[in-house]
């Protein structure tokens, strides 16, 4: 076959890219190793969070928020420190311009609507001139990722429909076809049809060969989330510790980061291998897709977070504030997991857990499914949250403590945790919610987020005693490290074109999404501010199709 632009990976940066492609006019292929049941990629199981800037959202929720602002946040949460990081930084730059400018409307345009309480994601770790979100930023798009995804695997059809693309699934690219130094097209093998549902892995069984011959080439084919081979092999081990010998995956089989290693092969360069986005709040899945299928917890602030053995975590070290600080901490000390210990009251208004399938009112983009779910449901979490406290293993409820410690320990397999010692401090922390000055900084934190009229209104609970039984049960989650991001990868100008080791560029090849670190090899830096995912494949997927340098 023959093509202007071959897209490798059917994601949302792919799609992105495809979009303006055929916009232009362009003859595009697109290829991936899954089937038409996995297009859309990982985008499609995701809660549709979009970081962006100074949005009307914002503004009818009494957020005050500006380019400059994020730009402080941003660049204290990267903490930018290599010289390889100067294209990352230009991207970040970039991509503030545009979430603070053209983001929005453009994308309102294109039909996409958010959840009019924007979410206050990853709070950071303590300092104004360092990690975290000064504001709420995480706009929850209607319909989560699948309404994302909508808008422009429409786009794509319609230059389908028109001849302009062609959709090549069960295609794996094994090789980036070079000439005279250039990327001149792609060749693989197309694998043996297989319909497992969506997210389950798939047959790798070969059947036979192609090629698509084009003078432009865009490896948009995602991270290494999926590949714990991968995973283990670039472990920063002097900046988290050792690796965990236990995790579980946040994103399909078919995440495996083969494209990096394809790429580098044809001229281009992977920087901050290093750097990785997981998360420390996994449960395993109850009804499992994908292998070691976990789900992430989005909690909100009032959960008491304590080790394996039940010694409580020191700040910053609290929900939904510091990421990469807790997962080293929870590797300090020893264990793979760690254990939330909360009230019915805590899990009803601020648990949440993430994806799609998990958000079925906000994936049903109605909002009676909303209030019912939310609002309405008296005592009740969310159905897919009560389910996951029935059904999930990873799950303890108990009417007293001592039965909540016994619960506990007989999870971990051994009497880790003093059930004396887990009440001192649960007492001790009770004792603060009385007091309005509080010296206990969660609790401080619980009183802060209740200033954001969204958080106190469907996010963070009235402060209250946990071992007053009117607020029970009591519930212990037992919380594994799980994988999900990958912010390093494929080096890339603002143009999108791979630059090689030697800084130059590799004429027509070209790199978006997560392959590219979301843009330049890296562009969060070592943490993310969240909803830049999302954003990242859109705006870097956006940048590829309109490239100057495909001609």
């Amino acid at each position: 076959m023959k093509a202007d632009v071959v897209i490798i990976g059917a994601g949302l940066a792919g799609l992105a890219a495809a979009a303006e492609l055929g916009d232009r006019g362009k003859s595009v292929v697109i290829v991936d190793q899954e089937g038409p049941q996995n297009l859309g990629g990982q985008a499609f199981w995701s809660l549709g969070g979009l970081f962006m800037i100074d949005t009307p959202e914002q503004r009818r929720m009494g957020i005050k928020d500006s380019h400059a602002l994020a730009l402080n946040d941003w660049m204290g949460s990267a903490g930018f420190d290599r010289p390889e990081d100067a294209y990352p930084r230009k991207w970040a730059e970039a991509y503030l311009d545009f979430a603070a400018g053209e983001m929005r409307p453009w994308l309102h345009k294109m039909g996409l609507r958010w959840f009019p309480v924007v979410g206050w994601a990853e709070r950071g770790g303590g300092f104004a001139d360092g990690h975290g979100n000064s504001v709420p930023r995480f706009h929850i798009t209607w319909g989560t990722g699948p309404g994302v995804l909508e808008h422009f695997i429409r786009r794509c059809k319609a230059h389908e429909d028109a001849g302009r693309i062609t959709m090549l699934y069960r295609h794996r690219v094994d090789r980036i076809e070079m000439q005279g130094g250039a990327a001149k097209g792609i060749s693989g093998a197309t694998l043996a049809p297989d319909d497992a549902v969506q997210g389950a892995r798939t047959n790798r069984e070969a059947v036979g060969d192609f090629r698509v011959d084009a003078s432009s080439v865009i490896v948009a084919s995602g991270g290494i989330g999926g590949n714990f081979e991968l995973i283990r092999e670039i472990w920063p081990k002097e900046r988290l510790g050792r690796a965990p010998e236990t995790m579980l995956s946040g994103v399909p089989a078919h995440v495996d980061g083969r494209m990096i290693a394809i790429s580098e092969q044809a001229g281009g360069q992977a920087i901050n291998k290093d750097r990785l986005w997981f998360y420390t709040e996994g449960v395993k899945n109850w009804d499992p897709i994908w292998p070691e299928h976990g789900i992430r917890i989005l909690p909100g602030p009032s959960a008491m977070w304590f080790d394996a053995t039940g010694q409580r975590f020191a700040p910053p070290a609290l929900p939904g504030f510091d990421t990469n600080g807790t997962f080293k901490a929870i590797l300090d000390s020893g264990y793979d997991y760690s254990w939330f210990v909360l009230t019915q009251k805590v899990i009803k208004k601020e648990f949440a857990l993430s994806g799609s399938e998990q958000n079925p009112d906000f994936t049903s983009a109605k909002w009676r499914e909303v209030i019912k779910q939310r609002i309405l449901s008296g005592t009740r979490a969310t159905g897919p949250v009560e389910a996951f406290k029935e059904h999930g293993e990873d799950f303890v409820v108990a009417d007293t403590l001592d039965e909540l410690v016994a619960g506990m320990n007989g999870l971990a397999g051994a009497p880790l945790i003093d059930a004396a010692h887990l009440r001192a401090q649960i007492t001790a922390r009770d004792a603060q919610v009385d007091n309005p000055f509080s010296k206990d900084a969660q609790i401080t934190a619980i009183q802060a987020a209740r200033h954001y009229r969204g958080d106190k209104l469907i996010r963070t609970a009235k402060p209250h005693k946990f071992l007053d039984p009117a607020n029970g049960p009591l519930i212990a989650v037992r919380l594994n490290l799980i994988t999900r991001k990958t912010l390093g990868g494929l080096q890339t100008n603002l143009d999108s074109q791979m630059v090689g080791a030697d800084g130059a560029v590799i004429p027509g090849l070209f790199a978006a999404g997560e392959v590219a670190g979301f843009g330049g090899g890296g562009y969060h830096g070592y943490n993310a501010l969240e909803g830049t995912f999302l954003g990242g494949c859109i705006f870097s997927g956006r940048a590829a199709g309109r490239s100057e340098a495909i001609g």
